[in-house]
């Protein structure tokens, strides 16, 4: 698979799970993309995708209360994560949506890349370096993108761009950091050239065991 390129205008929507023992077979590949309930997964799915409607966007933060799955090929999936970090849900409802995302972190053996989406104009909160750091102890590879990067002014952007990346040499070369707008589609071919790349080198990793056998 070395010089494939994956076709993410082929995603299709798979299911959509309240936890991980309601998700396809744990097997193949799967990057997942996590971050608060206003930090623009659904459009940051959909671009990677070039599918408007693909992943559900609302106004209203906290819409994505399951574990969405998408499916790139019969081996590669996407996973919208439930958005963490919002408070205006029933207290019962959120601690719901925690254990599952929980969950699917810790358990998930097919998870090999996780795109922590951040809004650029308020980056590293509290649970977003947890998210980061937990990835990286856990060994995944990791795409922090600093979405809604339109709302700012280009050194405004290249200013924040430069102080996530400079918190993020913590973490060594397990985590990327860009700037994106799904509106404008900057930062997209760093995107789609990442996640490509971290599916790419799980399968001949894959392969490479196989024969090793």
């Amino acid at each position: 698979m070395s010089d494939q390129q994956l076709l993410f205008q082929n995603t299709r929507f798979t299911t959509s799970a309240p936890d991980i023992r309601h998700m396809p077979a744990d097997e193949g590949i799967e990057i997942a993309f996590a971050g608060r309930s206003n930090a623009g997964k659904s459009s940051a799915l959909n671009a990677l995708t070039r599918q408007k409607r693909l992943a559900k966007t609302s106004s209203t933060p906290g819409r994505t209360q399951l574990i969405n799955v998408f499916n790139v090929t019969d081996e590669v999936r996407l996973i919208d994560l439930p958005g963490y970090g919002f408070a205006k849900v029933p207290i019962a409802v959120r601690n719901k949506w925690q254990r599952a995302l929980g969950e699917y972190l810790q358990k998930r053996q097919c998870l090999k890349g996780l795109v922590v989406l951040m809004d650029i104009r308020h980056p590293l909160k509290d649970l977003d370096q947890q998210m980061v750091g937990w990835a990286v102890d856990s060994g995944l590879q990791v795409l922090v993108t600093l979405t809604k990067a339109d709302k700012l002014s280009q050194s405004e952007r290249s200013k924040m761009l430069k102080k996530v990346r400079e918190a993020c040499l913590f973490y060594g070369d397990q985590v990327e950091v860009i700037a994106f707008s799904a509106l404008r589609k900057f930062g997209l071919e760093q995107l789609e050239s990442t996640v490509n790349r971290w599916c790419v080198e799980q399968a001949d990793e894959s392969a490479d065991a196989e024969l090793g056998e």
